[in-house]
């Protein structure tokens, strides 16, 4: 029996995702075969991922869709990217409903009350059946809990939670964020409700996202370790490593997304504004955390009738999982007419792609009701037709540099995921077949464009940063590792047997 660590939380955005892929990676740098899981997740940040044989039937689709946070865990782990790391997987729609996947592939949009009345059986057999996989070839299974794991209405349906811990004996690691005040009520609280089988396989607490003196904290530790018989293993400091964030409805409106990883710019140098336009159901802003991460870069969200200022560089348009609602809200936003005067570079992802172009067809699909036509916002001379199955899969293409990206050169992989074909005719296609572009606009269906080193660099150029202010910084996987290395956390886990067994 391999190892299972689960890494539950007692809150949302307590650094549960940070901890998963620190410790992924610590693992796999002892030479353990590391595999990441989250049964079910909410996200709207989603990847690319294979399909295991076992889930596919003659001529089915070979990638789906994970969460962003597994597809970062997987890389940490050093294995492929597979939907097996997130069988379940549900991306918010608007009005309490979601698009609900199972095994990477879309089956059914659904509210809660139909998810746990129809879906839910279900959704824990393809979870379990995807973690059994794992199993096959895993020493260590780092699993993330979602939410909090004390929600005690749903401890008779709490899949990534209490469900997985039952399921498989997992070593939980609880962890509590001490940020927002209350750790160790929270900590106190959530094991005094967590079912008492599940209670007793939680192996020690982490604590994050602390600033200040660590001796200070230490009469409260002896207090909850008295009072609770769970070790506090580690308390880490407050750092952003920068991971891509799960949920782009946890993206600030009107603020900062994330900007300048380590030191930025000199105090009397702005730093390059990009402005994302804060459409509805925003989707994939983690395509952007290779520009804001960068020296001397600001991403910031602002709302529709604001977006543009004098000290707008340039904009991004992301994806969004209402693209008909998008566009709709852009134009009666007026923001199509701001852009059209806009003189900096300008980039539409995916569904921001499809909004920049002139007309949605078959809008009725997406929305489920009239009218069958939108327009969109007219920057580019492309038409898009909405469609009932939906393009997944890995791509590369070669660079032909136009417009905002003019410079770069080679070819790009990332991936497409979108359920509109997009007519382009005879325009000029940098990344063809999946874009079309202006002299400043681009519009592109490739998800990762911004990781090619190149093409961030030509769209920063454009946008008139100063490419010799930037320095290397650490990538976001080491530094979740760093966190934890050296701590005793992995000292308090029960992993020398799949070290054993992997050594044999």
């Amino acid at each position: 029996m391999m190892a299972a660590i689960l890494v539950a939380g007692t809150a949302s955005h307590v650094g549960k995702s940070t901890v998963a892929t620190g410790l992924a990676r610590l693992l796999a740098d002892r030479g353990l075969d590391v595999e990441p899981f989250k049964a079910q997740n909410m996200s709207t940040n989603a990847r690319v991922a294979v399909r295991p044989e076992a889930v596919r039937e003659t001529d089915d689709p070979l990638y789906g869709e994970i969460g962003v946070a597994q597809h970062t865990q997987a890389r940490a782990a050093g294995v492929p990217p597979s939907t097996d790391h997130n069988p379940v997987l549900l991306k918010p729609r608007g009005d309490s409903e979601s698009q609900l996947l199972l095994d990477g592939r879309p089956v059914a949009h659904a509210d809660t009350a139909a998810f746990y009345g129809q879906y839910w059986e279900r959704a824990r057999e393809t979870a379990l059946a995807a973690y059994d996989r794992l199993d096959d070839r895993a020493d260590v299974v780092v699993a993330e809990g979602a939410g909090s794991i004390a929600e005690i209405n749903l401890h008779d349906r709490d899949l990534p939670n209490v469900e997985f811990a039952r399921a498989t004996d997992a070593q939980i690691l609880l962890v509590v964020d001490i940020e927002r005040g209350g750790a160790f009520a929270a900590l106190y609280g959530t094991l005094e409700l967590l079912p008492e089988d599940v209670r007793d396989q939680v192996v020690g607490a982490i604590v994050t996202k602390f600033r200040g003196d660590r001796s200070l904290l230490d009469p409260g530790i002896d207090a909850i370790e008295r009072r609770t018989d769970v070790p506090v293993l580690a308390v880490l400091p407050h750092d952003d490593p920068g991971l891509p964030d799960e949920d782009s409805l946890s993206v600030p409106t009107d603020g900062v997304y994330r900007g300048g990883a380590g030191d930025s710019t000199a105090a009397d140098v702005r730093a390059t504004r990009i402005v994302v336009p804060q459409l509805p159901r925003l989707s994939n802003v983690a395509d952007l955390d290779p520009l804001a991460t960068m020296p001397g870069v600001e991403v910031v969200i602002r709302p529709l009738d604001r977006a543009l200022t004098e000290s707008t560089d340039a904009v991004v348009l992301p994806g969004t999982k209402n693209t008909v609602a998008a566009a709709r809200a852009a134009r009666e936003a007026g923001l199509g007419d701001r852009l059209a005067t806009f003189s900096g570079p300008i980039v539409g992802l995916c569904g921001g792609y499809q909004i920049l172009g002139e007309r949605l067809h078959r809008a009725d699909r997406e929305t489920g009701g009239s009218p069958r036509s939108v327009a969109g916002l007219g920057l580019l001379a492309v038409e898009t037709t909405f469609a009932a199955a939906k393009t997944i899969r890995r791509a590369r293409y070669s660079i032909d540099a136009r417009g905002p990206i003019s410079g770069a050169s080679g070819t790009v992989a990332g991936y497409e995921i979108h359920a509109g074909q997009t007519t382009t005719g005879d325009r000029p296609a940098p990344l063809d077949p999946a874009s079309v572009a202006t002299d400043r606009v681009l519009g592109t269906y490739l998800h990762g464009v911004f990781e090619h080193d190149g093409i961030r660099r030509a769209f920063l150029d454009a946008a008139g940063h100063d490419a010799a202010r930037d320095r290397a910084a650490r990538a976001p996987i080491d530094r979740a590792a760093d966190l934890l290395r050296g701590r005793g956390v992995i000292d308090a886990l029960d992993v020398a047997s799949a070290a054993q067994r992997s050594r044999r």
